[in-house]
């Protein structure tokens, strides 16, 4: 019936498929989906439908990206797509596809769908069709037969081999007419046929020295094939008995992999001829296979087996040999016998680890019991030997499990949450064990890329920046360069950073500062004066580009430091610009008198506004005296009478920086013989706001102390006056600062107006019982301080000090 239906399948394809179609199905039941055809199959040709057998969608075919993946041989099928057939994709020759004699011959084949995954194993058993005509080894055999050959004696005759299996294989011989010879066909264990030549009737060569017969092999086929070779039969004369063995068959264990040169086993025949026709020579027969042969050597003379090249039980469990033994006579006789060779398995092949389906990159933020791969493993020895475990190399804690899904395939999954910062890398190696002893392992590594996703914001090294600015920087001058880190990847670290907005004194921040919003240069805008800005305090953000963005921020100080930019300014004694200050004195003043006093201010700070006093010019210098630090002029000694009457004094002011600034101011004293009390008050330039609020409540309150130290003045003088016999006269404490202006007019107490827009800085001024704080706000332009200087007098008096400590109160009161 198998055969029938093989031929009608021939003929009516169509038909045939649904015999086919109810074989797979059949099949499907077993996990495993079965399909038959016959070989040479018309390319395009139709095979089965896939979607219907599998139960699939066909639209999920494409969707799925469905794909055939054929092990251990070529593509010769392929998937429609869209209609869910199996096709043939190119013509199939089941004799170069299956190179063993077996009568079943299957291609092995997977059907991989993905998202999810799913494989689908299907086997298609390639039919043998009767494509193939029988073929002698040999065409033309030559056989020495002796007379006394009894009949019946047989020949080993080459036989005819076939690529075509089962009923499409040798079924028979025929020879040609003769009578004298026949055949005898015979079966091989693994169904092949083999014929003798058989002796039929007694030879006698002085009638028929040649016989010439065609030997004819024919398969099983319909319609039938066949092939012819020539036998040529010479009778010879003499030797009359053959070799023989002990036994027909002999059965061997030889193990794989044994090293070349293993003796097998040592054949012994005998022969009961002497002499020359006992000695025999061992060959293989025709029936031997040439792989047999070229597996194992024959000592022609020995009779002994020896191992000759490597041997692989995973090609072939067992060999038959066919052996005779031949004399060496004139006539040679030979004995028959068959080894049978079985091959005992080692552990000697490695383990196979394939690649099925394979992400090669993942983000670091996919979940739990991802798949990232199926692997399927294999072994191609036996039983125990062929047994496999897959575990993944634990060289440190991977995020990685596999899980079995069915019989020789894994599903490699996330089992941790990944992170690309702590490693953007996996190189994940699998190892694939058997259970043979000694176990043999072999290993895949898989790599797996961890693509970045923007989870981490940037950071500063330091939380808060102090910067330290010299003053008078130039603009645009780089002040310091912020940089923050972020470690993601890509669009992901591109940083940019910019100013938060702050607004002081209504100027905005980025107004006075800028910064690079690609690497973090910090810049300032404009020249920084340490006397009127002395800090700045604001936030700079570092925000990543990455999708939502990240960002984080730091406080930066901005601290501005003093240069010595700012020359002393000369207050006292007050004098019009470019002018000489003007003293008058007595000239009966005693040695130690206050003259005057320089008072100058710096606007810098520390060491840069610390102000000492030098004489740069003086007409006599042994007459007068200048204090470094106080800026006080006083006497040296009395006037004599050859002294003139006006005395030149330079007096330079210099502060204590690097390098240091100086003013100087000229004073002329001019020496009277009685002293002179000014009254009136000193006309004041038009342009001067006198009147501000400030100056006016230094005004009356220097008005009032100027009062008071005037009366008390007189007091003195009375005093001294009424006394008999003065032996010195000591002149009462007069107001020795007072400026006289071009008009003649001063003002009481030596009270100075300026018209400096800004007082920078603090002045201290002092007098010998108490100091006058006068305080350095920001004015509006234009606008006058007063700043008093208090004359001291030179002896103690009580209402003297009592008179300075009030107005020293007054000014505190008023800072």
């Amino acid at each position: 019936m198998i055969t029938m239906a093989f031929n009608c399948a021939l003929l009516r394809t169509r038909s045939f498929v649904a015999v086919f179609t109810f074989i797979a199905l059949w099949g499907f039941a077993f996990s495993i989906t079965r399909y038959s055809i016959p070989e040479e199959m018309e390319e395009g040709s139709f095979v089965a439908n896939l979607a219907t057998d599998l139960g699939l969608d066909v639209r999920s075919l494409l969707e799925r990206n469905a794909k055939l993946d054929v092990i251990h041989s070529k593509n010769y099928l392929d998937i429609n797509k869209d209609t869910g057939e199996l096709i043939i994709r190119e013509r199939m020759d089941r004799e170069s596809i299956c190179m063993t004699k077996t009568t079943s011959c299957f291609l092995k084949m997977d059907v991989i769908l993905s998202n999810p995954v799913r494989i689908f194993n299907i086997e298609l058993e390639i039919l043998d069709i009767n494509d193939n005509a029988p073929v002698f080894r040999r065409k033309t055999m030559h056989l020495d037969v002796s007379e006394t050959t009894p009949p019946g004696e047989r020949f080993s005759l080459t036989n005819a081999v076939d690529a075509d299996v089962g009923a499409n294989s040798v079924k028979t011989y025929y020879l040609s007419e003769s009578r004298y010879f026949s055949i005898s066909i015979q079966t091989g264990s693994d169904g092949s046929k083999y014929v003798d030549l058989v002796l039929s009737g007694q030879l006698d060569r002085e009638e028929h020295a040649v016989h010439n017969l065609i030997l004819t092999a024919v398969d099983g086929g319909v319609p039938a094939r066949s092939g012819t070779a020539s036998i040529i039969i010479n009778v010879l004369d003499i030797n009359d008995n053959a070799p023989t063995f002990s036994q027909s068959v002999f059965a061997v264990n030889v193990s794989e992999n044994s090293p070349v040169g293993t003796v097998v086993m040592t054949l012994n025949a005998t022969d009961l001829d002497e002499g020359t026709n006992a000695k025999l020579i061992y060959s293989y027969t025709l029936y031997t296979s040439e792989k047999t042969q070229e597996l194992f050597s024959l000592d022609p003379n020995s009779g002994e087996i020896r191992v000759k090249a490597v041997i692989d039980y995973e090609e072939s469990q067992s060999f038959e040999m066919h052996i005779q033994a031949q004399d060496r006579g004139a006539n040679p006789l030979s004995g028959h016998c068959k080894v049978m060779v079985f091959i005992t398995d080692l552990n000697d092949n490695h383990p196979e680890v394939t690649i099925k389906s394979l992400k090669r990159s993942v983000a670091e933020d996919v979940s739990v019991g991802t798949l990232i791969a199926v692997v399927s493993v294999t072994d191609r020895d036996s039983g125990v030997n062929g047994e496999v475990d897959l575990i993944l190399k634990q060289q440190e804690a991977l995020p990685f499990l596999l899980n079995k899904s069915s019989e020789g395939y894994f599903e490699l999954l996330v089992s941790k949450p990944l992170d690309r910062e702590v490693k953007g890398k996996y190189d994940i190696k699998l190892i694939v064990t058997d259970r043979g002893i000694p176990a043999l392992s072999e290993n895949e590594t898989i790599t797996l890329e961890i693509l970045d996703v923007n989870d981490n914001e940037p950071l500063f090294s330091q939380s808060f920046y102090t910067i330290h600015v010299v003053e008078n920087n130039p603009p645009g001058a780089l002040l310091t360069s912020l940089s923050a880190h972020d470690p993601d990847l890509n669009e992901n670290q591109y940083l940019v950073y910019f100013i938060m907005e702050k607004e002081i004194v209504n100027i905005s921040m980025s107004m006075l500062f800028s910064i690079n919003p690609e690497n973090g240069d910090l810049y300032g805008l404009k020249t920084f004066d340490y006397e009127r800005e002395k800090e700045f305090l604001f936030h700079i953000e570092a925000r990543d580009s990455g999708v939502p963005p990240l960002s984080s921020n730091v406080t930066v100080h901005i601290v501005i430091l003093d240069q010595n930019d700012n020359t002393p300014l000369i207050v006292s004694p007050w004098r019009a610009h470019g002018s000489v200050v003007e003293e008058v004195i007595p000239r009966s003043t005693e040695k130690g008198h206050l003259v005057t006093k320089v008072v100058a201010i710096d606007a810098d700070s520390d060491q840069n506004a610390r102000v000492t006093y030098q004489l740069l010019q003086i007409s006599d210098s042994t007459l007068f005296s200048l204090d470094q630090y106080n800026g006080e002029i006083r006497t040296t000694r009395m006037f004599s009478y050859r002294d003139p009457r006006q005395q030149r004094l330079v007096v330079v002011a210099k502060d204590n920086g690097q390098p240091a600034l100086s003013a100087t101011v000229t004073i002329k004293i001019s020496t009277v013989e009685h002293a002179m009390t000014f009254l009136e008050t000193t006309e004041l330039p038009l342009e001067y706001e006198v009147f501000t609020n400030l100056n006016l409540y230094l005004v009356i309150g220097l008005g009032a102390v100027s009062f008071m130290l005037l009366i008390t003045i007189l007091v003195i003088i009375v005093l001294k006056c009424q006394k008999p016999k003065p032996k010195a006269i000591k002149m009462p404490p007069v107001n020795r600062n007072s400026l006289i202006s071009q008009r003649s007019s001063t003002i009481a107490d030596s009270t100075l107006i300026s018209s400096d827009a800004y007082w920078y800085s603090l002045f201290l001024a002092e007098t010998r019982k108490g100091k006058v704080v006068v305080r350095q706000p920001i004015i509006p332009k234009g606008a006058g301080y007063f700043v008093s200087s208090i004359p001291r007098s030179i002896g103690t008096s009580e209402t003297s000090d009592s008179r300075a400590s009030t107005l020293e109160q007054e000014s505190r009161r008023e800072l």
